[in-house]
């Protein structure tokens, strides 16, 4: 048993990890990609300790649930992240993206913060 909680542990923060910001700071909390990746590789990995423990590998089942969870995770969490973006042009005819309307968090279209 204690070796199905390292796992699960060390899957859901192998998965969240993955998906970081790259801006990392902000103050508006996590995106999407990292709430819901890491919410998937929890989730995962408890449903496949459940389903590994009637073969007796409860530890490898719950590492591959992490891993199935996270990253089905992570791709909803991704398109949800794309949703939100508000899509603006500048004066130069440039494209740059904000997220939830806010002008406080603002991208190129290269990923480069704009101000």
């Amino acid at each position: 048993m204690k070796k199905a909680i390292i796992a699960i542990a060390g899957a859901g923060l192998l998965a969240s990890a993955c998906a970081s910001d790259p801006y990392g700071g902000n103050n508006y909390g996590t995106n999407e990609t990292v709430r819901q990746g890491a919410i998937g590789a929890a989730a995962g990995a408890v449903v496949g300790g459940l389903l590994g423990n009637g073969s007796g590998n409860t530890a490898q089942g719950a590492a591959i649930g992490a891993a199935i969870g996270g990253t089905a995770g992570a791709i909803r969490g991704s398109s949800q992240d794309r949703a939100n973006q508000q899509r603006y042009r500048d004066s130069g005819g440039r494209y740059y993206y904000c997220y939830d309307n806010r002008q406080t968090e603002c991208y190129w279209d290269n990923g480069q913060r704009r101000y």
